[in-house]
């Protein structure tokens, strides 16, 4: 799959918009933070346990940095556990292309309610933040973050998981490097995130 056009584009090296992940031809490494008691035992069993909330939205992020950013290295109250969740290529494409932008943009959605009724639908949404680099800081280009809810909250959890791994320890080390000034110690040690290829139009619901 070749992704010939990309939306957003900015004056820079790198596109404003662009999935960016750990991946192989059949999977996409995604990252979620979570209290001990669900991020171990998820770890341990592969899946997530029955104390997992179904019924809220759940937030993947397939930036391993943007995802310290979030939980502090590992450091926040409730997000001391930290995952790479390995889930099949499909199911992350699935749910790009069924998902809503989490805010309003009249060139893509008209008018207001319309984006409302769309949003209220989806069983995704999208958000574009800043992505980060080794000491957290904003960089000039955006990282997906991707909410499962209702039926992709579940084809998530039941379908598309193939592996979950504790990074805790990778994260602490990395924070560690960091903190001492080894920065390009520290770099070595990050995940491998290429920009993950897509059909053309795969974004464009997703790119203004």
């Amino acid at each position: 799959m070749n992704d010939r056009r990309e939306p957003g584009r900015d004056t820079g090296q790198e596109p404003r918009f662009r999935v960016r992940a750990r991946q192989t031809d059949s999977t996409v490494t995604v990252y979620q933070a979570y209290r001990p008691e669900i991020g171990r035992a998820a770890a341990r069993d592969g899946r997530f346990p029955s104390s997992w909330k179904r019924d809220r939205m759940t937030w993947v992020k397939p930036s391993f940095l943007w995802m310290m950013y979030r939980c502090g290295w590992g450091t926040k109250q409730d997000q001391e556990t930290v995952l790479a969740v390995e889930i099949e290529r499909e199911g992350f494409v699935w749910a790009l292309r069924n998902a809503c932008l989490s805010h309003y943009v009249p060139e893509l959605h008209g008018d207001r309610e319309t984006w409302r009724q769309r949003l209220r639908r989806a069983p995704a949404r999208v958000q574009w933040d800043p992505e980060r680099d080794l000491r957290l800081a904003p960089l000039p280009y955006r990282s997906l973050q991707l909410g499962l809810a209702g039926e992709a909250a579940a084809r998530y959890a039941d379908e598309w998981i193939v592996g979950i791994e504790d990074v805790t320890p990778l994260a602490a080390e990395i924070r560690g490097l960091v903190r001492d000034g080894r920065d390009e110690r520290a770099a070595l040690l990050l995940p491998e995130e290429r920009p993950l290829l897509l059909e053309d139009g795969a974004l464009a619901h997703l790119c203004r």
